[in-house]
């Protein structure tokens, strides 16, 4: 056989091999069960306070 058929062949395995791999772990992955998140674990942003006095200077631009 010639070198090219042979590193082809290689080639072609290695990816096949790859792709069962990936077929696999995606199946894997899949079947976690995905449960939602604690309310108290989900980020809620902290709210903007403005004083008096800021507001006063944004009223006065």
């Amino acid at each position: 056989m010639n070198r090219s058929k042979i590193v082809a062949i290689l080639t072609g395995a290695i990816s096949i091999i790859l792709a069962i791999a990936y077929l696999i772990l995606v199946q894997l992955l899949d079947y976690r069960d995905m449960k939602p998140a604690p309310i108290s674990q989900i980020y809620s942003p902290p709210a903007i306070a403005i004083s008096h006095r800021q507001v006063d200077k944004i009223t006065q631009i």
